[in-house]
């Protein structure tokens, strides 16, 4: 019963600490993408010890459970991977659109 309650609580942990992440990378007001991205990647390591430390409690073998998953088939590890290949995608996407002025607002002065 202890098992379950702490997968569920590390489980929830993890979604709010890449829930942390993601609010750290894209909703800081006026600051420079190089500031953002420096604070999402301190709060992105944080983030990645709560989920793999789930992802060893979701690998811990139960009394139904006679194999050990692996720690990358866990679903806060799963979850991790995911919701970093979309924030780095978001990221690129916005440092894209506000660097390149021309494809924003084309009747702006293009020259380089």
């Amino acid at each position: 019963m202890f098992l379950e309650l702490s997968r569920t609580l590390s489980f929830f942990l993890s979604i709010l600490s890449l829930y942390w992440v993601t609010i750290a990378a894209f909703f800081v007001p006026g600051s420079r993408w190089e500031e953002r991205l420096i604070l999402a990647l301190l709060r992105l390591a944080f983030a990645a010890c709560v989920c793999f430390f789930s992802g060893f409690l979701f690998s811990w073998p139960s009394r139904t459970q006679r194999r050990q998953p692996a720690i990358t088939s866990t679903l806060p590890v799963q979850l991790f991977f995911w919701t970093l290949a979309a924030i780095v995608l978001l990221f690129v996407g916005s440092w894209y659109v506000t660097s390149v002025p021309c494809s924003i607002n084309p009747t702006s002065d293009c020259s380089f």
